[in-house]
């Protein structure tokens, strides 16, 4: 699975970036089709001006989740989690179909 993180209006330090690879590495666990994995980081004009995205592209469909929070690992987080989420009720309606 290859693992692409995009930063927009900053630089990311290599903290960071390790962070990232280390969250979304763990998706492979939830579906082993994963081909590739874009990470879009950003900063915001608002208060919690720290947004994450992350699109897993799968053979058949792209899952695409997008959060922000006070700091970039929040935001990683809750979308490593939402993913995790989507991707087992996708597991789940494919074998029961």
């Amino acid at each position: 699975m290859e693992i692409r993180v995009q930063s927009i209006k900053f630089n990311a330090d290599q903290k960071l970036l390790d962070y990232v690879d280390k969250k979304v590495a763990r998706l492979e666990k939830f579906d082993d089709r994963i081909t590739s994995v874009e990470v879009a980081l950003a900063l915001m004009e608002k208060p919690d001006n720290k947004s994450a995205k992350i699109q897993a592209h799968v053979p058949g469909e792209n899952l695409v989740i997008e959060r922000t929070a006070r700091t970039f690992e929040e935001a990683i987080t809750e979308c490593v989690d939402l993913m995790k989420e989507k991707m087992v009720r996708n597991r789940e309606k494919r074998n029961n179909e």
